[in-house]
């Protein structure tokens, strides 16, 4: 995300670019990872509230403006469904391992972007929290479910009815982050983890992706079936006959 000057906002054209952007990712087999992070001093700092025109006819954008609704409550209803959850669901959609690298400011929607990937490394100079109760505002972008997903019930219900927003350090010890390293650390341990996962046997990686995520929403009876569907497609995938062959050579296996 590359507006320094409005902490990385969001808009509605950046919202849809970047939904369309991972649907893109899904679909390119040359694309083994991805890395998520902004520029300047913030990895976003939620929804742009900048007061600049919000028409939008003029930006730089992949595909065309939609009206933006909120004019009634079903407009209101319709908006989040329509252009910011999507965002969210295509993250988390996508079956290819995902990074945010948590720079600076993560909030609301930011918050909600990090959380939606699969593994969070945050500078130490990151904050992370959900500012909307202060303005009274629920967290639309639908973060408040994937931090109960992530930290439980009580310490959900704590982080946003007491607007908490987080050090990198209190949101790693309340585990919304993975990691947390010296600012002028960050891309370079979040490219070794990136490079490490690009490493992996990718069919089988994305398969376990899935099955976990799947194994958090179904019965433990449906989670073992849905586990015992892709293992009939990974156990005769050609890299297990390679990592199967590193292991009998003790070297490294070479991954399709």
């Amino acid at each position: 995300m590359n507006d320094p000057e409005h902490l990385n906002g969001t808009t509605q054209p950046m919202k849809r670019d970047m939904t369309e952007a991972f649907t893109q990712f899904q679909m390119d087999d040359s694309v083994r990872v991805v890395v998520v992070t902004g520029s300047g001093r913030a990895f976003c700092a939620g929804d742009d509230r900048t007061g600049r025109p919000r028409n939008w006819d003029d930006a730089d954008k992949l595909v065309p403006t939609v009206p933006p609704g909120h004019q009634d409550p079903v407009g209101t209803y319709e908006g989040p469904r329509t252009v910011s959850r999507p965002l969210s669901l295509a993250v988390r959609a996508l079956d290819k391992p995902t990074i945010a690298a948590v720079n600076g400011l993560a909030i609301q929607t930011g918050l909600t972007l990090a959380l939606a990937c699969d593994f969070r490394i945050a500078s130490s100079d990151a904050r992370l929290g959900s500012a909307t109760l202060r303005f009274g505002l629920l967290p639309d972008e639908g973060g408040h479910a994937l931090v109960v997903q992530l930290i439980g019930l009580a310490k959900a219900l704590d982080f946003f009815m007491r607007k908490r927003i987080l050090t990198a350090d209190e949101a790693l010890a309340l585990g919304l982050v993975n990691e947390v390293v010296p600012p002028d650390q960050l891309m370079d341990r979040t490219m070794e983890l990136a490079a490490e996962l690009a490493a992996g046997p990718q069919v089988a990686m994305r398969m376990l992706k899935r099955s976990l995520y799947n194994a958090a929403e179904l019965s433990l009876t449906h989670a073992f079936d849905d586990i015992a569907a892709r293992t009939a497609v990974t156990d005769h995938h050609p890299d297990v006959r390679e990592g199967v062959a590193a292991f009998r050579e003790k070297r490294a296996p070479k991954f399709a």
